[in-house]
């Protein structure tokens, strides 16, 4: 399986750039993005940035990998699923709406 890690880019050279995650600095591709302003926030897969995230998006997804590094430890969660506890559970739009339909099945 492949986690998406949120970086902040540092430096933009055309398709490369140099990012971090806030512990470490990597060289990632942004052939998938284009060039993107330093500060922005990239979601990256394998050294390469997929799709441009606001700050917000990055934090949420930062705080889920801490927790779930901490849980690998051996410790809690913590607060690092609190915007998914904090809602009820949705279903994407087209099975909720097979559901208001009477289906069981999309």
């Amino acid at each position: 399986m492949c986690l998406g890690v949120p970086m902040q880019i540092l430096e933009c050279d055309g398709i490369a750039a140099r990012a971090t995650d806030g512990t470490r600095e990597e060289l990632i591709d942004l052939s998938l993005t284009g060039w993107v302003a330093p500060g922005t926030w990239v979601l990256t897969f394998l050294g390469a940035a997929r799709e441009v995230i606001s700050e917000a998006e990055a934090l949420k997804i930062s705080d889920a990998l801490d927790g779930l590094r901490s849980l690998m430890a051996g410790g809690g969660l913590g607060d690092a699923f609190a915007d998914l506890e904090a809602r009820p559970p949705s279903l994407p739009p087209h099975l909720q709406a097979a559901l208001d339909a009477g289906r069981k099945t999309a």
